[in-house]
């Protein structure tokens, strides 16, 4: 028995390890004066978001994790088994920035760190329901373990990613990366296969982990690539726990003359699978590195198959990092990770948990002294253009199952990621994505009426 628990955690750790979700670190955000009032010099705006954060007296304590001088949030991380920073750094440059500010109408904004550690989301989440007045800017890789009882106790969540089919698209949370039951990657892929690279839409392979997690979110990006005009001639799995040597399935590739590839995995592994390629001196059209790899981790890993291979990623809609000199909101966003958290990395995970922050704050904010759940939800799903200041391409949260009509396309070069040729017409996004709504049959999100709620009872809350 002992021996089977250890095999299962083992499996689970590795399925974790192909999930493609950023997660954040163990600190709590502050800022802010003593008596609350703002920080001289701070600024209450945020990109185009006028007064995002300022001062106020309030005098209720309507619900749970409001008082009349503060506001508790949570932020879900895997600090504790990815040890990475992203979602905590953003809860603590947005925190401390507003606080500074004035906090939300004179409430100090407090985000408590809860960290799953990958195995414990249910704990975390339970700790969250007694605690919390919503959940913001976080994300785990196994978040469908925590998403029975997020519903059960009737808790918003505005998540910076959403991974496992059961929580994505689930009852009382609001992502702006696209409806569930759509595509999130119809324009990327048309791009790819209609005008991009044409002659590769009949020779497209794909390669994922071997686990339950991964396989179904390769299955929709699957459906997308076949919808878009895409034929595959080449599909296989590798081992959720990494393999030493790559170079039978490059050449699998080669003997299939694969031209456009699809990976869905960590990208340390899709590292060793192109250098095996490029040991093989065989150079694709395209390979689909995805948005996880989108940073200089991966860059310095491929090391001379960056100059070699052509990888792009589709980075839904936030706006490039290497190019925040035609963005304020993210040259704002990258002046305030400098002053707030000196040394950390502005990841496009950290960008996506920021924009949680900003959306939540003007939610709340407009909700004034009753701050509720309540009014708080529905002051997010009034936002039918949201760009979070400049920082996304517009999206219609009004909506809650809606498709993405922006994208954005980033390749990797020797110099750096920079913005593909991806004819963009509207700033730096492209806004004309056909819709694709998914239609094989897939595990559906968990709703409210699974735990025997309905929004009737968000009213109480």
């Amino acid at each position: 028995m002992r021996q089977h628990r250890l095999r299962h955690h083992r499996a689970l750790a590795a399925i974790a390890a192909l999930v493609l979700v950023v997660s954040g670190c163990g600190r709590d955000g502050s800022g802010g004066t003593e008596d609350g009032a703002p920080v001289a010099g701070a600024s209450a705006d945020f990109g185009t978001l006028k007064g995002l954060c300022g001062p106020g007296k309030q005098t209720l304590a309507p619900v749970q994790g409001v008082t009349a001088d503060e506001i508790k949030v949570g932020t879900l991380t895997d600090q504790g088994y990815d040890k990475r920073g992203d979602y905590a750094d953003a809860a603590k440059v947005f925190t401390s920035w507003c606080n500074d500010a004035g906090g939300i109408n004179g409430r100090k904004l407090t985000a408590t760190i809860r960290d799953a550690k990958l195995m414990e989301v249910r704990q975390r989440m339970l700790e969250a329901c007694r605690e919390d007045f919503f959940l913001v800017g976080g994300g785990s890789a196994l978040d469908s373990l925590g998403v029975k009882d997020r519903l059960s106790c009737m808790l918003p969540a505005l998540p910076a990613t959403t991974t496992m089919v059961e929580n994505t698209g689930s009852d009382l949370q609001v992502s702006p990366w696209g409806g569930a039951s759509y595509s999130r990657y119809a324009g990327y892929f048309t791009w790819l296969l209609k005008e991009a690279y044409p002659g590769s839409a009949g020779a497209v392979g794909s390669i994922v982990g071997d686990s339950p997690v991964t396989k179904v979110l390769n299955e929709q990006v699957k459906e997308t690539v076949e919808s878009a005009g895409g034929t595959f001639s080449y599909s296989d799995t590798y081992p959720t726990a990494g393999i030493a040597d790559w170079t039978p399935y490059a050449q699998a590739i080669k003997s299939k003359k694969v031209k456009g590839l699809v990976f869905y995995g960590n990208f340390t592994d899709l590292v060793k699978l192109e250098l095996a390629l490029t040991n093989l001196n065989y150079r694709l059209d395209w390979i689909d590195a995805n948005a996880y790899s989108y940073g200089p981790a991966f860059l310095k890993l491929a090391g001379k198959a960056i100059g070699f291979q052509n990888n792009l990623a589709d980075i839904g809609g936030v706006h490039p990092l290497e190019s925040a000199s035609s963005s304020p909101a993210t040259q704002q966003l990258i002046d305030l990770f400098a002053k707030y958290a000196p040394g950390a990395p502005v990841s496009l995970g950290a960008v996506r948990a920021f924009t949680a922050f900003v959306l939540f704050a003007k939610a709340a904010g407009s909700c004034g002294d009753d701050l509720t759940r309540k009014c708080a939800y529905e002051a997010v799903l009034k936002e039918s253009a949201w760009t979070a200041g400049g920082l996304l391409a517009p999206i219609d949260l009004s909506q809650i199952d809606a498709p993405l009509k922006c994208f954005n396309v980033e390749q990797a070069t020797p110099d750096g990621w920079k913005p593909a040729d991806f004819k963009p017409n509207q700033g730096a996004f492209r806004c004309d994505a056909p819709v694709y709504k998914l239609t094989r049959s897939y595990v559906k999100p968990m709703k409210l009426e699974d735990v025997g709620r309905s929004m009737a009872d968000l009213e109480t809350r």
